[in-house]
């Protein structure tokens, strides 16, 4: 009995170590936005944290996955990744098909 209660505590352990991740990946957009110094509106900056929230450094995005998840016409979502590459946020990726992007670390 004693060991399965032990079992338990260990996994509870290394959920809590999942959450001190995600944690982390914030205070990284967070810094990566402080170096870079744009002064991007504040509606503009949590469109960020919510594309970030959701894609991470890893993860490739387009113009139809930001349209989505923001909620924004073609447009809106093009101007928005157009000011994110130019401010050197994201980056194009190659070998995704046209117009993919990702966080640069």
């Amino acid at each position: 009995m004693n060991e399965e209660k032990v079992d338990i505590g260990d996994t509870k352990v290394d959920i809590e170590n999942g959450k001190v991740d995600i944690q982390d990946k914030k205070v990284d957009i967070k810094s990566v936005l402080s170096e870079k110094g744009s002064d991007f509106s504040v509606k503009t900056t949590i469109h960020i944290h919510r594309l970030f929230e959701k894609f991470g450094f890893d993860e490739v995005f387009g113009r139809s996955a930001v349209m989505e998840l923001l909620e924004l016409k073609g447009s809106g979502a093009s101007k928005l990744l157009s000011n994110l590459v130019k401010a050197d946020i994201i980056e194009p990726v190659s070998g995704h098909g046209k117009g993919k992007y990702k966080f640069k670390k």
